[in-house]
This record gives C-alpha cells, structure tokens and sequence, in this order.
C-alpha cells in the first residue's frame, strides 16, 4: 500500500529541539534542590536562600516575571504552596496564648501600627504619593510565612522566640490583607465613586474567607477521627482537601491568603492538642515550597530596581526598625528577656510570596495605580528575599533556639 510521503526518518526529533514546560519545572526542581543542599552542607545556610538563588540567576537572564505581573501558571504555584504553609502556620497558632498573656496580642497590634506607620511616613517623605504609600505600607505588614515556616522547621527551632515569630507572623499576615483590602475599599471610592462597593467588598472577603475557612477546618477535624493525618499517605488526602479549599476560593474570588491560615487557626483552637503534619504535607508539597522560592526569587528586573531601588531599601530599615524597637520595648512586659526581644524582631524581616499575592490582587484590580508600587515592593522582595532567611536562621541562632549546627 502506498501513499504516504513522509520521509523515511519522520520519526526523529525536529531539530533544534524545543524544550516544553516540563522540561524547565524539572530542571529548575534539580538545580534549585543541588544549589539548596549545597548552601546548607557548606555554608549551613537555609536551603531556601539556594532555592531564591536560583530565581535571581533565571531572572538575571531575562527569565523572570515578564511586565512585573504574576503569569497565571506562576501564581497557581504561588497559591498552591502558600495555601500549604498557612495552613500548617494557622495550626500552630494557639489563640489561648493570648487570653493568658494579653501583652503579645499587644505586642502583635503595635508591630504591624508601627511598621504600617514606618513605611508610610518614609514613602511620604522621599515624595511618595499618601495612596501609593499606604499601598506599600499595608503589604509590608506581613512577615512572610514561608521563609518563617521553612526556615523554623529546617532547623528544628523551638522555643519562646520561634513560637512567638510564628504567632506574630499569622497575625501581621492577617492584618497586611485586612490593610490592603481597605486600600482597596479606598480605590473604589476614587476610581469608581461608589463607597457601597469600598464597604461591601472587603466585608465580602472577609466574610466568605471565614465561611470557606470554617468548612475546612470542620472537613479536616471530622476525617481525623478516622485516619491518622499525621502519616504521609494520609496526609495526601489532606493536601487533596487544602488544594480543593483553595479552588473554591478562587471561584468565589475570596482572599488565597486568609481562608488556609484562618483554616489552619480554626483548626488548632478546637481541639487541646496540637496538630502534627508532616513537614510541607509530603514531596508534593515540598516540591511547590522549592518552586514558590525559585518564583519570588526571580521577581526583580533592572527596570524594577532603577525605579524603586532607593524607595525599596529605605522601606527595609524603616520596616525593621519598627518591628525591633516594638519586640524590644514590650520584651518584658510579654514574658521574655530583652535579647529575646531584639532576637524576635530581627526575625520579623523577611518578606516574601504572601507580598506577592496582594501585589498581584491589586495588579488584577487597579492596574495602573498598581505600577507604581511594583518598583518598590519587589526590589523590597528582591532582597529579602536572599537576606531575610538568613536574619530568621541569625535571629534563631542568637538565642540558641536552631537544633541544627
């Protein structure tokens, strides 16, 4: 039978050869994990500063965030291993604490006010517009979870300033998208006049986060009764459920960042005892984690840095100072030494994905007025990024509270 007119040798590969996705994800997975493992064995640094590492390589190459925007593939791994840190963050943070020792809550509401007022004055002052300043300040709240989570349990810390750094961090993330959503509120009654929308959409977010919340939780409480989630095949299922959570929360276009850590938080303060997962809620999850870090990594470009440069790094002091001058003044009024304090406040450095998510929330919302904060918050991003696990890992360290040397 004849008739077919492909060549003789159609079966082999067209040259040159065009890599697809695939083949990027799995070799960023290998470079990123070799460069992590080497950081950590030789220089017994965090193996997330490789894994950032990797990202600002990329980016130096052009590779990065194009136009300063989250592409949609990106931000899908962002919130996927954001959602697994929250939640895993939330489940640590046991809210009896603060009944007995009101001075933490104190102590968490005066860190974020002074950071919020920090960044905000120091914008202002190098002749930032007040809108575009309080944008920045609401996001440069939060603490990053991630860097915080991956770095406390890589070196097994524990302690009073782990458990605080943990506690202060689901808290000013909380408060940094409350901010931001009322920044929001704020825009819409500029752009669009209408102060129903500026009131109705931050209650919404708010609202529905806790209700998608509060079904999580309860979903995760009542399958724990019958299997044991602190084993890895388990803990599948409840990877399954967070990341089923997380769908459903961008369907009804609610916060990506409060539904897992508010899950989380329902979660521990139900029950007397702590929650045990296992670390990221297995590889999967580990490998999401390596990927969220190799992303935030690649997020400055010379263009970002020429633009905000001087504003990013005159915001990173101004932020630090404030958390430190808060953790050191109410050191022993919350039950720690003032070493611990100054430990605890270094701490609060790194910034991170969570910054990210808001960055892109506001991108997708008000996309001019967002172009003028992109310059500042990543080149913020941008250095944290490699120096703020390194503070965490310092801080840690200082007090005696990493278990890996």
């Amino acid at each position: 039978m004849t008739g077919d007119v492909r060549s003789d040798l159609f079966f082999l590969p067209s040259w040159p050869p065009v890599p697809d996705a695939v083949l990027w994800v799995s070799l960023t997975i290998v470079v990123a994990g070799l460069l992590g493992e080497f950081v950590f064995r030789w220089f017994r640094l965090p193996r997330v500063v490789g894994y950032a590492a990797v990202g600002t390589i990329v980016s130096a190459f052009g590779l990065g965030l194009s136009g300063a925007t989250l592409k949609p593939s990106f931000r899908l791994i962002v919130d996927l291993a954001l959602a697994l840190l929250l939640f895993e963050l939330g489940s640590r943070i046991n809210l009896r604490w603060l009944r007995t020792n009101p001075w933490l809550l104190v102590t968490s509401l005066a860190e974020a006010v002074l950071a919020f007022a920090a960044v905000y004055l120091t914008l202002v002052f190098l002749g930032a517009e007040p809108r575009v300043a309080a944008a920045v300040a609401a996001i440069l709240i939060a603490t990053s979870p991630a860097v915080v989570m991956r770095v406390a349990s890589e070196f097994n810390a524990s302690g009073q300033v782990t458990e605080r750094m943990i506690l202060l961090t689901g808290l000013n993330t909380f408060y940094a998208v409350l901010a931001t959503k009322f920044v929001v509120g704020w825009l819409h009654a500029e752009y669009a006049g209408s102060w129903v929308r500026s009131f109705a959409h931050p209650l919404y977010l708010l609202a529905g986060s806790a209700i998608v919340a509060a079904l999580l939780a309860f979903s995760v409480s009542m399958i724990a009764r019958r299997l044991d989630l602190r084993n890895e095949n388990s803990a599948l299922l409840l990877l399954g459920m967070i990341l089923l959570a997380l769908s459903l929360t961008k369907l009804a276009n609610l916060s990506t960042l409060l539904v897992p850590l508010l899950a989380g938080v329902m979660l521990r303060n139900s029950s007397e005892r702590p929650w045990i997962w296992p670390r990221h809620f297995g590889t999967a999850g580990g490998a999401l984690v390596l990927l969220l870090f190799v992303i935030t990594g690649s997020v400055w470009s010379i263009d970002a840095l020429m633009v905000g440069a001087g504003m990013g790094l005159a915001v990173i002091f101004a932020r630090l100072a404030a958390k430190m001058l808060v953790t050191t003044a109410l050191s022993r009024a919350s039950g720690i030494s003032l070493k611990q304090g100054v430990a605890l406040g270094f701490a609060m450095a790194p910034i991170s994905g969570a910054a990210l998510v808001m960055m892109s929330d506001m991108q997708n919302l008000y996309p001019e007025f967002a172009a003028q904060l992109t310059g500042i918050v990543f080149s913020a991003v941008a250095v944290l990024e490699l120096i703020g696990p390194i503070a965490v890992q310092a801080a840690l360290r200082y007090v005696n509270e990493d278990n890996i040397r």
